[in-house]
C-alpha cells in the first residue's frame, strides 16, 4: 500500500476547525497568507510522500546498529535528512532571526503531523530537535544562541533531551546526574541518561544535548535541578567544531516498535567530565525543560494522529481490496469494505483521527495566541486554553492513534498478524506515544491537578460553553447531522457534571479526583472532538450552499462520531462520580489467587 500525507484533510483542518485564516486576517502572524501555508504544506505532503515514507518499511525491518560507541541508521535516512535539512524543513516556525521561516507554529504542527506519518521513526529526530531550540530560545543566553540555534534550524545539527535516569522516570526528583562548576565559567557533567531519542546517530555534524543534573548543595527534588547544554563536539569561536566532548553512547535498546529511531544510553564524563553550559538559572532546570518537554507533548499528541492516519489508509486500501462473504444481497463475493462491521472499525478510525487532529490544531492555534496576541489579555487566555488543551491533545491523540492501529491490524485478519502486510509495524509503533513524553495516566492527573483550576475555573468553564455553541450551531444550520446535536449537548452536560465533581473533590477529596482523572481526560477528549468534527461538517455544508459538495462526508463522519461512539460520555460521567470507593479494596480484589 502506498502511504499519501493527508494534506487536504489537514488545510481543512487548520481552516475550519482551528481558524488559521481568520488568524492571518487579524494580522497575527504578520504578512503570511493562506495562499502561502497552503504551499508550504503542499510541499511538505509531497516530500514525506516521495521520500521519507519508502523509508519506514525498510527502516524498521534494518533497525538503527550500534557498535563502539557509534550509531548507525538504515539505508537512506541519512541522505533524506540532509535533504530534508537543506530545504529548510527544520526551522518552520524557528524564529526568521536564526535563518527560520517563522511560520506560525499551528503549520509546523501540521507539518510534524506529515512527517510522522511517513516514518515516525525518522520524524523523531527533527521533533527532538525543535524542542531543543524552544528550551534554548526561551531560556537561553544570547551567546548560546548565536552558538547553537543556526545550525540547529538549519538541520546540521540535532538536539535531544536528556531527562530519564535508571531510577528516575515518571519521578524526575530522582535525578542523580551531576553537574559541578569549572573555573571558565562552564560546568562539567557526570552521569548516566537513559531512553534519548537520536542520543548517537550518523545523519548530523553534531548532536546538541539538554541535560538536566544536580549541583553540589542543590535543594533536594526537582527544585534542585538545573538544565545544561552538552554539544557531542566542542564549539570553536568561528562557528566550527572543535574537539569530541567527554560524553558517549553506551548501548541502544531494543525495543518493541520506531526500530529505525536509536533509543540511547547516554554516558557523562567518563573522564575530566562533558563540558556543558548553563541554560537559564541555576535549580530552575525544570522550567526551563518544561518549554521542551510542552512542545514535545503537543508533538506526541500528533504523532497518535499521524499513525492512526497511515493505519487507517492501509486499512481502507486492504478492506476494498480483499474479498470475503457474499454480499448483503447474497449476489457474488463481496470486497469486505461491504460488510457493515468493517465499515464501523474503518470509520472508528477515520473519526478518531479527525477529531484527534481537530484537538492538536486547536491547541497549536491557542500557542500561536499565547505568543502572538494582540494583547496581554488575548496572551494570557492563549496560554491558558494551550495549558489545559496539551494533556489532552498528548493523552486522547496517542490513544486515538494506539486503538485505529489496532483496529487496522483487526481489519487485516489472519494477515494483520503476519509482519509482512506491514500493519503490525503501525501498532507497534504507535504503541510508545501513551508511554513517553509523560505516561498518559500522569497527563491525566495533570489536567485534573493544575489545569482545572486554571484561572480561578475560567478556562475550563470557557472551552465547554464553546462546545456547547457548536452544538447549538449544528442543532440551527446544520441539515444532514442526524442526532449530533443532541449527543453533543448530552457529552457537553456530562462533562460540566464531572467538571463540577472534580472541582469538589480537589478541595474535600483528593484520592476520587485522581481515581477519575484518566476517565476524566477521555470524556473531555471525547466531547471536544466530536465538537471538533461537527465544526468541520458545518464548513463542509457552509461550502455545498455555494455549490462545492465535495467535503460533504464530513457531515458523515461527525454523525457518525456523534451517534456511535459519544453516547458513551453519560456512562464516564458516571464512572467517575464513583469517585475513589471501588479502589478502597485494591488490595483484597488484587490478592494474588494462586
Amino acid at each position: 500500500m502506498t502511504y499519501r500525507s493527508p494534506v487536504a484533510d489537514i488545510l481543512f483542518s487548520l481552516q475550519a476547525v482551528a481558524g488559521l485564516p481568520e488568524m492571518i486576517g487579524s494580522n497575527l502572524h504578520g504578512d503570511f497568507d493562506w495562499e502561502t501555508i497552503s504551499s508550504v504544506v503542499a510541499e511538505a505532503g509531497r516530500f514525506a510522500t516521495e521520500e521519507i515514507a519508502p523509508l519506514n518499511r525498510s527502516g524498521d525491518l534494518a533497525g538503527a546498529r550500534y557498535e563502539n560507541g557509534v550509531v548507525t541508521m538504515p539505508a537512506g535516512f541519512g541522505d533524506v535528512y540532509r535533504r530534508w535539512a537543506e530545504a529548510g524543513w527544520g526551522g518552520v516556525s524557528a524564529p526568521a532571526e536564526f535563518g527560520g521561516m517563522g511560520l506560525p507554529h499551528l503549520v509546523n504542527v501540521a507539518c510534524t503531523e506529515i512527517w510522522n506519518g511517513a516514518s515516525m521513526a525518522f520524524a523523531l529526530c527533527p521533533l527532538l530537535t525543535e524542542g531543543a531550540i524552544g528550551a534554548l530560545k526561551a531560556h537561553g543566553s544570547r551567546e548560546l544562541l548565536d552558538a547553537f540555534l543556526p545550525a540547529m534550524i538549519s538541520g546540521r545539527w540535532t538536539g535531544t533531551m536528556n531527562l530519564t535516569e535508571p531510577q528516575a522516570g515518571s519521578d524526575l526528583s530522582a535525578v542523580k546526574t551531576r553537574a559541578e562548576r569549572a573555573a571558565d565559567g562552564t560546568y562539567r557533567l557526570f552521569g548516566q541518561k537513559i531512553f534519548i531519542t537520536y542520543g548517537e546517530h550518523d545523519m548530523a555534524e553534531n548532536i546538541v544535548h539538554l541535560v538536566l543534573a544536580r549541583l553540589p548543595g542543590a535543594p533536594a527534588g526537582t527544585r534542585g535541578l538545573s538544565l545544561f547544554v552538552a554539544p557531542k563536539f566542542l564549539v570553536n569561536p568561528d562557528g566550527s567544531l572543535g574537539a569530541r566532548n567527554d560524553l558517549r553512547c553506551g548501548g541502544i535498546e531494543h525495543k518493541l516498535g520506531i526500530h529505525a529511531s536509536p533509543t540511547c544510553v547516554m554516558l557523562y564524563g567518563e573522564g575530566e567530565g562533558a563540558k556543558a553550559w548553563l541554560v537559564g538559572e541555576e535549580n530552575r532546570g525544570l522550567a526551563a525543560m518544561f518549554v521542551m518537554m510542552n512542545a514535545a507533548r503537543l508533538a506526541v499528541g500528533t504523532q497518535g494522529v499521524a499513525i492512526g492516519e497511515r493505519a487507517y489508509q492501509q486499512a481502507l486500501a486492504f478492506a476494498r481490496e480483499r474479498r470475503q462473504g457474499r454480499r448483503p444481497n447474497g449476489d457474488g463475493m463481496a470486497p469486505i469494505i461491504e460488510h457493515a462491521d468493517v465499515q464501523r472499525m474503518l470509520m472508528t478510525m477515520k473519526a478518531h483521527v479527525h477529531a484527534a487532529r481537530g484537538i492538536c490544531h486547536l491547541t497549536a492555534a491557542s500557542l500561536d495566541l499565547a505568543s502572538h496576541g494582540r494583547t496581554e489579555e488575548e496572551r494570557t487566555a492563549g496560554a491558558d486554553r494551550a495549558a489545559l488543551l496539551t494533556p489532552i491533545a498528548k493523552a486522547f491523540s496517542t490513544d486515538a492513534g494506539d486503538e485505529a492501529a489496532s483496529l487496522g491490524v483487526q481489519i487485516h485478519g489472519g494477515m494483520g498478524f503476519i509482519e509482512e502486510t506491514g500493519a503490525a509495524q503501525h501498532m507497534r509503533d504507535s504503541r510508545i506515544a501513551a508511554i513517553y513524553e509523560g505516561a498518559n495516566g500522569i497527563h491525566a492527573i495533570d489536567l485534573v491537578h493544575r489545569k482545572l483550576p486554571l484561572a480561578g475555573g475560567e478556562t475550563v468553564k470557557q472551552e465547554i460553553a464553546g462546545i456547547r455553541a457548536i452544538a447549538r450551531a449544528v442543532d440551527e444550520r446544520g441539515e444532514g447531522f442526524g442526532a449530533t446535536a443532541a449527543r453533543l449537548s448530552e457529552a457537553t452536560d456530562a462533562l460540566g457534571q464531572a467538571t463540577g465533581e472534580m472541582q469538589r473533590w480537589l478541595a474535600n477529596d483528593q484520592q476520587s479526583a485522581l481515581a477519575g482523572a484518566s476517565q476524566y481526560l477521555r470524556l473531555f477528549g471525547m466531547t471536544l472532538g466530536g465538537a471538533c468534527l461537527a465544526k468541520a461538517g458545518l464548513a463542509a455544508e457552509a461550502l455545498a450552499a455555494d455549490g462545492d459538495r465535495s467535503e460533504l462526508g464530513r457531515v458523515g463522519l461527525a454523525r457518525f462520531f456523534a451517534e456511535k461512539l459519544l453516547p458513551v460520555a453519560p456512562g464516564i460521567a458516571r464512572a467517575i462520580a464513583s469517585g475513589a470507593e471501588p479502589y478502597r479494596r485494591y488490595e483484597a480484589v488484587l490478592a494474588d489467587s494462586a
